[in-house]
């Protein structure tokens, strides 16, 4: 595995756990989606391993979507705590793998 597959692994693994909180704070959504997104988050990282330009397009469009998806909730909640720091987290994820699929371009 090589750096990039650790961060988007990385990237994964903190979907999958605020999955898991969102279920303690007694939001099954929050379980659904967070796990299905971290589940994909994780695909892309083995796509990746496989075809580094088709799986950093898959990543970025997919984490568009979460940056969106985060940035719509944190508007309408005005919350820090979980929307606004996954907006942020997932912004910054966004921005490394388009700056891959940018890179992988030239």
């Amino acid at each position: 595995m090589n750096f990039d597959q650790t961060i988007i692994f990385a990237y994964a693994l903190f979907l999958l756990l605020g999955a898991f909180f969102g279920l303690k704070a007694g939001s099954r959504i929050s379980l659904i989606t967070g796990s299905v997104s971290g589940a994909l988050i994780a695909a892309g990282g083995y796509w990746v391993g496989k075809n580094m330009h088709d799986g950093f397009l898959f990543l970025t469009v997919l984490s568009g979507f979460l940056v969106g998806a985060f940035g719509s909730r944190f508007l309408k909640t005005k919350k820090v705590m979980p929307s606004g720091m996954l907006f942020a987290v997932g912004s910054i994820f966004f921005l490394f793998c388009l700056s891959r699929v940018i890179g992988a371009a030239q």
